[in-house]
């Protein structure tokens, strides 16, 4: 797999604001981890939501957002919230 877009949740819009921040391929945003490609996304757009850091942590497991675990859920929000 060698485009962010082929990734699950990671559309065209979302895949330009990886790149924009660094992360050019589904490995390096796996490596980085949802939380910090967060981070350096909101650096250059700090309207970024909850939802797209739902999206890239469903990217990282290879699922869907809808699909993750309330735990998740619940980590990724406090997350968002503490920013």
């Amino acid at each position: 797999m060698a485009n962010l877009s082929e990734l699950p949740n990671i559309g065209k819009v979302l895949e330009q604001d990886l790149i924009k921040a660094g992360i050019k391929t589904p490995d390096e945003l796996k490596n980085v981890g949802s939380k910090e490609a967060f981070l350096r996304i909101w650096e250059n757009d700090s309207s970024v939501c909850l939802s797209e850091l739902c999206a890239l942590e469903g990217a990282v497991q290879g699922i869907r957002w809808h699909d993750l675990d309330e735990m998740k859920k619940n980590e990724l929000k406090k997350f968002h919230q503490s920013l």
